[in-house]
């Protein structure tokens, strides 16, 4: 069932013909580095092709997954593809990975997956652009490639490789028939028997869970990159269907997916039918990894299972980076494409830079305990809420603490976000009393805004509006809410407008045209509305939990 991609003759016969044969011609225009490595050992080898020029500009970059039932099979396959990719514009790679039976699954996923995170990490070298990398594969590839495209920030699938720093996302993928449910292979592919058991430690009867975890339509997410599946009727290895559940599940969940039907076409395509396939997938890439014509691009923190900071091309939500936060709250752009947030179980506060390194740290040995909230200030201070301790502090750059307010009511976890106005106070939400309070230099309570509803509100986050007034997140119903000096609501952005009604408003963020962006947090959605309030953009979050949204700063 899970052949080698470009044959349909035994698999072993096959495997023994490919490797005995000699590599392609490289053409002129294009740049061939055989037999790299993307982590020790040596099942890891790859090879990358690139194109020839002088520009210095960064390409898109496609990985390739070679078939042969993850027991067989090899890199060298895929280097037609590469070469043909290459002069089309794309940086090439293709991998060689642990093989069954010795090595069973997710020892193949974990290798992938490895393979994505040092192109990423030799993105400059190669000249390739890591936040436009997609994915290939055919049949055992196939359902490889699916499992990078479905399972974006699943840590149980990244295993204990190299530049663990680095992303293993990737923006589409192209499937050439891969299976997708394990579980209904038995009986419909000649030879699930002889495969499976090898690669998941057992036939179904004997290792189901196996089975299941092993199958990419189990990790189905609003989450997940675009998908084109391409696939014969008569496939006698993964059955056809496989791919149209698959499909089915994908546009369920929100997530762009198309399949190429090859009617009359069999298992590893070839001739007129592999090269109307390859035509296919070039014009897939082109689509989607295209050089993004996006509006901005956004950070958000991703408070969910994940556990993350992301920037995303908006209004599409494309992933062009992601960065553990251990399932931190807050998130600040900054100059020079530096980031600030919040790590909060770790109790720290972080500031990294372009390169997504650490440059400053304030944390468990200042005394933090969970930092919730940080904001850079324009003095270069940075303001910290830490809803353990119940107090908000602002500390310079050499760490030492210039201002602090205090008080039980903002601990145990009661308050939420923290933001200095450009007067010099501070709006301080406390989520668990349904109010916000804002706070003068001598730390004197001046203002006060209890929402209507008391603490089922849940107000999270307030900012200062340069009329005077001041914008407030809240829940229950979810809410937008501009507050004059009086306290009095003057203007809901959303609560009014059913193509917008929320449920749990956490991150806003006021945008440079007048509009705002609002993540919906118990909602799953992002939503952009524009000045008036009317729903402009959004997109469904998922598995993401989505507690702060920014803008990058250049």
């Amino acid at each position: 069932m899970l052949f080698l991609h470009r044959t349909t003759a035994l698999i072993l016969t096959c495997a023994a013909t490919l490797a005995a044969q000699a590599p392609p011609v490289m053409p002129d225009n294009v740049i061939f580095e055989p037999n790299l490595r993307y982590a020790p050992g040596p099942d890891s080898g790859v090879d990358i092709v690139r194109p020839r020029d002088n520009s210095g500009a960064p390409h898109p970059a496609v990985l390739c997954i070679h078939g042969g039932g993850f027991r067989a099979g090899n890199k060298e396959s895929y280097l037609a593809l590469c070469i043909k990719l290459a002069q089309h514009g794309y940086v090439a790679a293709t991998v060689n990975y642990r093989l069954a039976p010795k090595f069973q699954f997710p020892a193949q996923v974990h290798d992938v997956k490895a393979a994505v995170r040092w192109m990423r990490a030799n993105a400059a070298k190669f000249h390739l652009d890591e936040s436009r990398i997609g994915v290939t594969g055919g049949s055992a590839g196939g359902t490889l490639a699916l499992f990078l495209g479905l399972t974006p920030g699943v840590k149980e699938f990244e295993g204990y490789g190299p530049n663990l720093d680095q992303s293993s996302s990737v923006s589409a993928v192209v499937d050439y028939y891969g299976a997708t449910d394990f579980t209904k292979s038995y009986g419909k592919s000649v030879d699930a028997a002889d495969v499976l058991p090898q690669f998941l430690g057992g036939d179904l009867d004997h290792a189901r869970p196996a089975h299941v975890r092993a199958s990419p339509i189990n990790w189905v997410s609003p989450s997940a990159a675009p998908v084109l599946a391409v696939h014969g009727t008569v496939d006698r290895y993964v059955e056809y269907a496989q791919s149209v559940w698959l499909m089915d599940r994908l546009r369920a969940a929100g997530v762009p997916a198309e399949l190429a039907t090859m009617e009359g076409a069999d298992h590893g395509f070839k001739g007129d039918v592999l090269a109307r396939a390859d035509d296919l997938l070039l014009a897939y890439f082109d689509k989607t990894l295209a050089e993004p014509k996006e509006e901005r691009k956004i950070l958000v923190s991703n408070h969910g299972a994940a556990g993350e900071v992301m920037e995303l091309s908006w209004p599409s939500g494309r992933v062009l980076w992601r960065v553990p936060n251990d399932h931190g709250h807050d998130v600040q752009g900054l100059p020079g494409g530096h980031v600030l947030y919040t790590i909060n179980p770790q109790r720290k506060v972080v500031e990294m830079d372009a390169a997504h390194k650490p440059v400053w740290e304030y944390g468990p040995n200042e005394g933090l305990q969970h930092p919730i909230s940080a904001q850079r200030l324009p003095n270069g201070n940075t303001l910290i809420g830490d809803a353990r301790l119940g107090k908000v502090i602002e500390v310079d750059p050499s760490r030492k603490i210039v201002w602090q307010y205090e008080s039980p009511d903002l601990g145990n976890m009661r308050m939420r976000e923290a933001r200095r106005t450009p007067a010099g106070t501070t709006l301080i939400a406390i989520e668990a009393a349904g109010k916000i309070i804002e706070v003068d230099a001598a730390g004197k309570i001046i203002w006060t805004f209890e929402a209507e509803g008391g603490g089922k509100r849940l107000p999270y986050l307030a900012h200062r509006l340069p009329n005077g007034n001041t914008l407030v997140s809240l829940a229950d119903p979810g809410e937008v809410v501009e507050v004059d000096k009086a306290g009095k609501v003057v203007r809901s952005l959303t609560g009014a407008r059913p193509d917008v009604k929320l449920s749990w408003v956490s991150g806003t963020q006021i945008l440079p045209n007048g509009g705002l962006l609002i993540s919906d947090y118990t909602g799953k959605r992002l939503i952009e509305v524009d000045a008036a309030g009317k729903l402009v953009h959004e997109i469904p979050t998922g598995n993401w939990g989505i507690a702060s949204v920014s803008l990058p700063v250049d």
